[in-house]
């Protein structure tokens, strides 16, 4: 294969260039992976109902999401540690999300500096969002200083995990003995804070310091930003979410690499927007592969999409060259896709352009 023309030869090329341990750690999942497999299947399940002789003069793909317009629908996940993928890492696809005006979302174990990350979407006039992707910390006076960085480095937001108050159990990881490669660390974190084991208990005395909703009472209490929750999965938790006075909540299941046997995002977010009733915007990651994939997404009433490891794909293959890329295929595949569904604008897309599920 000479030039990737689908998500899924960017996948392959990877493949093909990193050393097991690495792949392991940047596209293998929890357990038996079920989940991990589930995420990409159900998308793919989801059959779509297309509107013909559709008025298609004037369309376009934009959205707006907490103030901020995206060109598409789209934003880079969080992702830790890019640079194991290229030595250019959170660097490069940075850039390519910002040239493509498109949102990003930065790891708090990110290998690039938070402050240079900004400097360089900030570059780009044309920029989507940046947001903040944050790990309570043991220590509310790190997290308070995390904040405080974020705040003055020009982060419009914060998201914070809340799904991962320990690892899971990643065998994949295990079997091939993976370590971080010198010279690659969390470098907006203090030496040792984000591989620290904890002490005796339950996991390794972690689940002591798991987030509560008081925490995040207190978290608002020390930020101007807005906080949207990623790892919604129950609408239950849901609806806390709006109580709690977040601004947007992520449907994920952290990309099946915590918790295995977790139903498919695709399969979890109707009862989620459900639950919400409107009050905020709902997004979605996992297992997301083409356009058509967004588009379902969106018709299922997501506000927006954050892609994950395709990016990483894209970035082993060709640096900052090979994530634009990846993302412009995305994108190209929903225009394509709202065309042929007989969708002007992203607020014409809705369940009637699906078929019910039996």
């Amino acid at each position: 294969m000479t030039e990737p023309v689908t998500l899924e030869d960017h996948e392959r090329l990877a493949k093909e260039r990193m050393a097991p341990d690495i792949w392991a750690y940047l596209c293998g999942g929890a357990a038996d992976e079920i989940t991990l497999r589930d995420n990409r299947a159900a998308w793919q399940r989801l059959q779509l109902r297309p509107r013909v002789l559709c008025q298609l003069a004037g369309g376009h793909t934009r959205r707006t999401l907490l103030g901020r317009e995206l060109a598409h629908p789209l934003l880079v996940a969080p992702m830790a540690y890019q640079r194991v993928a290229h030595p250019q890492g959170e660097r490069a696809s940075t850039l390519a999300a910002a040239v493509m005006g498109l949102g990003y979302v930065l790891s708090t174990q990110a290998s690039v500096p938070m402050e240079e990350v900004a400097r360089l979407a900030h570059g780009e006039a044309a920029r989507g969002p940046l947001w903040f992707q944050l790990y309570l910390q043991p220590d509310r006076g790190l997290t308070q200083s995390l904040v405080a960085r974020a705040e003055a480095a020009g982060y419009e937001a914060l998201v914070l995990t809340v799904d991962a108050p320990v690892q899971g159990s990643r065998d994949q990881e295990r079997r091939t003995g993976f370590q971080l490669p010198p010279g690659v660390a969390a470098v907006n974190l203090p030496d040792g804070v984000a591989m620290s084991a904890g002490g005796p208990g339950l996991c390794g005395g972690l689940a002591e310091h798991a987030p509560t909703w008081e925490d995040l009472a207190w978290l608002r209490s020390v930020t101007r930003l807005p906080i949207l929750l990623k790892g919604i999965t129950h609408p239950d938790d849901a609806r806390l979410a709006v109580e709690h006075g977040a601004a947007g909540v992520i449907v994920s299941n952290h990309g099946g690499r915590t918790l295995d046997t977790l139903p498919a995002t695709a399969t979890l977010l109707p009862e989620v927007v459900a639950a919400v009733e409107g009050r905020l915007p709902v997004l979605v990651d996992g297992g997301v592969r083409r356009g058509t994939d967004v588009l379902k997404a969106l018709a299922l009433g997501a506000s927006a999409v954050l892609v994950g490891r395709p990016v990483l794909h894209g970035l082993a293959n060709a640096g900052a060259a090979g994530v634009a890329q990846v993302l412009r295929l995305i994108c190209d595949e929903l225009e394509i896709a709202m065309a042929l569904c007989g969708c002007r604008t992203l607020e014409e897309l809705g369940p009637a352009h699906l078929q019910p599920r039996s």
